[in-house]
């Protein structure tokens, strides 16, 4: 399944940096395991994160929200094993 920035069916948000490896990493295992997500692309400079910090408490990214658990978190390591408890899977 691809992100798309508007998928009314997602209730999984990603906010991420375009070319950022650790924001990629979180997209790719989203995606092996078929769950539809947004796309909120952030700015480069920290200081113009205001959303991401907002919805986080945190202007770094990636970070990830799971309403449907009552989850926000950011640093991929912790979101990729969040990822494979909640929703299967034993890691890369």
């Amino acid at each position: 399944m691809t992100a798309v920035d508007h998928d009314t069916s997602a209730t999984l948000t990603l906010y991420r940096l375009h070319g950022c490896p650790y924001c990629e990493r979180i997209a790719r295992r989203l995606d092996r395991y078929g769950l539809p997500y947004t796309s909120r692309f952030v700015a480069g400079e920290h200081s113009q994160r205001d959303a991401v910090a907002r919805e986080a408490g945190t202007r770094s990214v990636p970070v990830l929200i799971d309403p449907d658990r009552g989850v926000t978190m950011a640093e991929s390591g912790r979101i990729i094993e969040y990822l494979d408890a909640t929703y299967g899977g034993a890691g890369d």
